[in-house]
């Protein structure tokens, strides 16, 4: 493990491994950076990888108050520290963060995302808004695992699923980050793809959703990911759309690498 320490001095923890190119790999909700430990060992075959715990998680520190320009420069010093312009590939929520980093000027070579949790309905800033209120309140009456349970609700969890995660040794893990479900929140804007700033970001882009993930968030409304995609892929100049067969929201890393390492690699 390594640290590097951001531009206000939070210190960011990450793993650094394989020989190449080098490609930071950006977490979603939820998940320190053990979550992306396995696509790290696949991409370090033909990548050197900087898998980084974001800021709140894990090993690396909590700098208050948060705001979303603190988790750009974290990647910028990542950026930094892997010699100037790595790749980037961001998954979830962790996938808008590292989209805003491009659209902010971070120094990056190729752009990749996974299932970027945007929403395009009608009424996606409201209920955006309503989502990360309720979040905020429940987090400063220091009800955590209630955070929680609003976060797997709003992504489409039964009753039946929140009950057994509460009742499950994982539990205490998941409610240890619930703070930072308001960072992920954050990452998301409005909610709704920000197609100005999407507009701005020169790097050739890959936009991957999996083909089996229609249906799976949000109470399984339509093809939620890959409506948001649609509107991604369209807003950003050279951004390239790829559906990766038989995958949900839990992509393989075995399935996901070689996709990635072929794009990145061009």
């Amino acid at each position: 493990m390594h640290r590097v320490r951001s531009k206000d001095g939070t210190p960011i923890a990450y793993d650094r491994m394989g020989d190449g190119p080098a490609v930071i790999l950006v977490g979603g909700a939820t998940f320190d950076r053990s979550g992306n430990a396995r696509l790290a060992g696949e991409l370090a075959k033909d990548f050197t990888v900087y898998n980084y715990d974001r800021r709140g998680r894990g090993d690396s520190g909590d700098g208050l108050p948060y705001a979303l320009e603190r988790e750009i420069e974290d990647i910028g010093v990542l950026a930094a520290e892997a010699g100037g312009a790595p790749h980037v590939y961001g998954v979830s929520s962790g996938g808008a963060l590292a989209m805003e980093a491009a659209a902010a000027g971070v120094p990056m070579g190729r752009l990749a995302v996974y299932e970027v949790p945007y929403d395009v309905a009608g009424d996606a800033e409201q209920r955006h808004r309503a989502y990360a209120e309720t979040l905020e309140a429940l987090l400063a009456e220091g009800r955590r695992g209630d955070a929680f349970a609003l976060f797997m609700r709003t992504a489409g969890a039964p009753d039946d699923d929140i009950a057994a995660a509460r009742n499950s040794p994982m539990w205490a893990g998941l409610e240890a980050i619930a703070h930072t479900l308001a960072y992920d929140a954050a990452c998301l804007g409005d909610g709704r793809p920000p197609a100005h700033r999407l507009a701005t970001i020169a790097q050739p882009t890959l936009v991957a959703t999996g083909g089996a993930s229609a249906g799976t968030f949000v109470g399984g409304g339509g093809d939620f990911f890959g409506d948001a995609a649609a509107a991604i892929a369209a807003s950003i100049p050279h951004a390239e759309r790829r559906s990766v067969e038989g995958q949900t929201h839990s992509v393989d890393p075995a399935v996901l690498a070689p996709i990635l390492a072929e794009f990145l690699g061009r």
